[in-house]
């Protein structure tokens, strides 16, 4: 059955795990290798379908298909995938046909139970969309436990793990590489899977003396011995490769993870593309030269003679830079001080509304909008007790926005007593005010540990006064609601544009309406899981992450072919505000891009976070 969402028919993501059999778990560096914008991926070996369930959370637009020869693995994963086969894929391998033409072939630890690997691989490649890509992972021969069984005498196969008794062929890293060239594919990404690097350090300084005495170099064998797999990503042909790197402020509120991590991990789905995120403090590796090179600050004010050193650095190694903010600039002390270059010392500026996007043109005209979206679909935690419902509030710094609702929120409780619970993270002076014994709360927590609390409620409450600073906010808070299948509760302010209310939110314009909406929902809890269940919905349909990675990607690559009129435009920017902005430095000192860098200048100085994210 297929549930409608919008105008786009949906495969249901499954709502909970099955009784039984206990599902196996998935690789999350095989999962992070398939492309988020894929639109039809192919498992072979698909087990229990937890990858593949997984993915979807991620990508729910996709049709996803597996293969597995245990059909009653292939039952479980039936209920998790679009569609499975059950079938000897060496004897049958085009079991749904010869017509598909999968964007990404998946084969997680599969070659090595398979007679003639490398044949299988051929004949898939017939079917394999022209700019396709196959994703493998395979244990690694040259695995330090190896050698070291092999020294002691104690080769003995096992039901699972390197030594599974079921494996016919062995790869390590050279002969694997060589078998996908011989096909003709260009390796994009050759990744190992390092569990205890410690103890392949100990087994290879123990046999240092003869990896000298044989002529093996001991630093390249070390590498060798540490990977237990390998992750491979290959294609047809190589794709020119990109290097997008980016600051992040420190993981408070989770808007490093909302507008950085996210993202990143996003974007490197993508084979030509690798990621690196660097937290405060650290080393920034120069680029490839010859490599597209972005540099992503988060928030970054670039006060002073420190942001001045910094900016040069950047630019004098050839990075395009890109300011990331999502907030109301004005609203930060550092960002309204003479000298701060977070914005017009910059090529481009990334943002999440239309109204941010206005307002941060008038520093710096080079604005891309990329809204707010979720990385995932969440597991399902909530409508457990059917007399109760738990009220979930988030946030810093609100209290302008929820102090006028509060005499609504305490007659609420009263009336509904304990039937409705308070969830409060964060905020202690909501807690303390709300008269009420049927509540709990939690101090400033990770991101994790916001959305677990999160999704362990039924409504979730998202008052935003009629501000300046609130009109330029997005949907955040919406959108990590409903990735959890929690109601939203929301004001008409920002989330008016985003809420259609009473299908997938309630919104509400005054106190005395709160009040109505959250009784309503007290008596008629089945209305706030069916609105829920539509929101999750809609976002799967259109607010994923997924869905925004060619467009990131694209953006970025205009970028850097327009570096030289964008590095000149910042430039003019510069010289036309030195004398007011920059008194303790000459503009000129910013070099073009591509001049050699001076020693690398202390951390990227930038604002935290007072206003959380969303």
């Amino acid at each position: 059955m297929l549930a409608r969402a919008g105008d786009l028919l949906l495969p249901p993501i499954p709502m909970s795990e099955p009784a039984a059999p206990p599902p196996t778990g998935h690789n999350p560096d095989l999962l992070a290798a398939i492309p988020l914008s894929a639109r039809c991926v192919l498992e072979i070996g698909c087990g229990h379908g937890a990858l593949g369930l997984a993915y979807r959370a991620r990508n729910p637009r996709v049709r996803y298909l597996g293969v597995d020869v245990d059909a009653a693995q292939a039952a479980i994963a039936a209920t998790r995938l679009n569609e499975v086969a059950v079938a000897d894929i060496e004897a049958n391998p085009f079991p749904f046909g010869r017509d598909l033409r999968p964007d990404c072939i998946v084969y997680g630890d599969v070659l090595e139970h398979l007679r003639d690997p490398f044949a299988l691989l051929a004949r898939h490649l017939e079917i394999l969309a022209p700019d396709g890509i196959i994703a493998l992972s395979v244990p690694n021969l040259e695995h330090w436990s190896i050698a070291a069984r092999l020294l002691a005498g104690t080769w003995d196969y096992e039901e699972e793990g390197l030594l599974d008794r079921t494996h016919l062929r062995w790869f390590t890293r050279t002969n694997l590489e060589a078998g996908l060239r011989r096909l003709g594919l260009a390796i994009h990404r050759c990744e190992p899977r390092i569990f205890d690097a410690p103890a392949a350090d100990h087994f290879t300084e123990t046999i240092a003396p003869a990896l000298n005495a044989l002529g093996v170099d001991a630093s390249a064998y070390r590498e060798r011995a540490q990977a237990l797999q390998y992750v491979v990503r290959a294609g047809r042909e190589a794709r020119a490769p990109m290097i997008l790197a980016a600051s992040m402020l420190d993981p408070i509120g989770g808007v490093s993870h909302v507008r950085i991590l996210y993202p990143m991990a996003a974007l490197g789905s993508d084979p030509a593309t690798r990621v690196q995120v660097y937290a405060n403090g650290d080393a920034i590796d120069p680029p490839d030269p010859e490599t597209p090179h972005i540099f992503i600050l988060h928030r970054a004010s670039m006060l002073g003679r420190e942001g001045r050193t910094m900016l040069r650095s950047l630019l004098a190694q050839g990075w395009v830079i890109v300011t990331d903010f999502d907030d109301h600039p004005d609203y930060f002390e550092a960002m309204r001080r003479p000298g701060q270059l977070g914005f017009l010392g910059v090529h481009a500026v990334q943002t999440t509304t239309p109204a941010l996007a206005e307002i941060l043109a008038r520093r710096n005209p080079e604005v891309a909008v990329f809204a707010n979206a979720v990385p995932s679909l969440r597991g399902v935690h909530n409508f457990a007790a059917p007399d109760r419902l738990t009220l979930f509030f988030g946030a810093l710094n609100r209290e302008e926005d929820w102090r006028p609702l509060l005499g609504a929120l305490n007659a609420a409780a009263k009336i509904a007593g304990a039937r409705l619970h308070f969830r409060i993270v964060h905020d202690q002076a909501l807690f303390d005010a709300l008269e009420t014994p049927h509540k709990d709360f939690t101090p400033v927590c990770d991101h994790e540990t916001y959305l677990t609390l999160l999704g362990g409620c039924e409504i979730s409450l998202m008052p935003l006064a009629d501000t300046p600073f609130n009109r330029a906010k997005s949907d955040l808070k919406f959108l990590e609601a409903s990735a959890c299948r929690v109601m939203s509760l929301a004001s008409r302010m920002v989330y008016g544009g985003s809420i259609a209310d009473g299908r997938t939110g309630l919104l509400f314009d005054s106190a005395e309406a709160l009040r109505e909406r959250l009784l309503r929902l007290v008596a008629m809890p089945e209305l706030a899981r069916q609105i829920a269940d539509a929101a999750r919905a809609h976002v799967a349909t259109s607010r994923m992450l997924a869905y925004q990675v060619p467009e990131r990607l694209a953006w970025y690559r205009a970028l850097w072919e327009r570096r030289g009129a964008l590095t000149a435009l910042l430039m003019e920017r510069l010289a036309a505000h030195a004398e007011r902005d920059l008194p303790e430095d000459d503009p000129a000192d910013m070099p073009a891009a591509g001049r050699s860098a001076p020693e690398y200048p202390p951390p990227i100085p930038r604002e935290t976070a007072p206003f959380g994210s969303g």
